[in-house]
């Protein structure tokens, strides 16, 4: 919404500027140039998010030098990025001559504004993290999910899964996560995934509590395979494995999850 907005007000700047210097320029091919520039700054944005996350600078300042730093790949791939797209709009589809020379006064001058929308797309980054972690408020009546009854029988220390006609055995301890697809369960091994026929309430009840934790109703977690978690939306958190896969921790299994791994704010 905001890069839509921002769209429309550099597009008539543009035309005004444009008109002080006795230069006629349509507001189409203003919007046009506008467009160009900020499709590629919201191609960016998942860097720059990325780059926030893995180089805070609200709690390690000394971080502050890597995004200085990331100005510049990023003004010569938004400068390059808008020179490819106004010359296939403008010399390709539309058919008019238009100029965009990558001239080292030209990027200098793209760097000097780039140095502007890269502290206000990072400051809009920072607000959003720190809104995404603000305390969500408590649930008024809100009942935990029940904490299954401990298994009776001896705990599974493999499970026998069949693939093109073979049995193939699977280490408990192996297991990364377990997802819930209809009547199967399906096992999350590294790069791996095997499908058993179980329900993951049966699974639930069968496996160690102190290993194998609900944090979502389609998903069990091996605690021991949890490297980072994350405050998300409406009070619920995002896990990150050992392996990248990323999960929802609902805020429902919340307290049960922070039985095994308490989470200090």
């Amino acid at each position: 919404m905001l890069l839509t907005v921002s769209v429309f007000a550099h597009a008539y700047v543009e035309v005004a500027n444009e008109a002080a210097r006795g230069i006629t320029l349509s507001f189409a091919n203003a919007l046009a140039i506008q467009v160009s520039s900020h499709l590629v700054v919201a191609a960016l944005l998942p860097a720059i998010y990325w780059l926030h996350r893995r180089f805070p600078i609200p709690n390690h300042p000394s971080n502050l030098a890597m995004h200085v730093a990331a100005v510049v790949p990023f003004s010569v791939a938004h400068t390059l990025g808008m020179a490819a797209l106004r010359l296939l709009w403008f010399g390709g589809i539309v058919g008019v001559p238009h100029s965009f020379p990558l001239t080292l006064d030209r990027m200098f001058y793209e760097f000097a504004k780039d140095i502007i929308a890269y502290g206000l797309l990072s400051a809009g980054t920072v607000a959003l993290r720190h809104y995404l972690a603000r305390p969500a408020p408590a649930p008024v009546a809100e009942t935990p999910a029940p904490v299954p009854d401990p298994p009776s029988a001896p705990l599974p220390e493999r499970f026998a899964v069949r693939r093109k006609g073979r049995e193939i055995m699977v280490e408990v301890a192996d297991i990364d996560w377990i997802e819930a697809s209809g009547n199967y369960a399906v096992l999350h091994v590294g790069d791996e995934t095997f499908e058993i026929r179980s329900s993951l309430t049966r699974l639930e009840g069968e496996l160690d509590p102190k290993r194998f934790v609900r944090v979502h109703k389609s998903h069990l977690v091996n605690i021991a395979r949890v490297v980072e978690v994350t405050p998300w939306v409406n009070g619920d958190w995002r896990i990150r494995l050992q392996g990248g896969a990323e999960l929802n921790l609902s805020r429902r299994y919340r307290q049960r999850f922070e039985a095994l791994a308490p989470v200090r704010a």
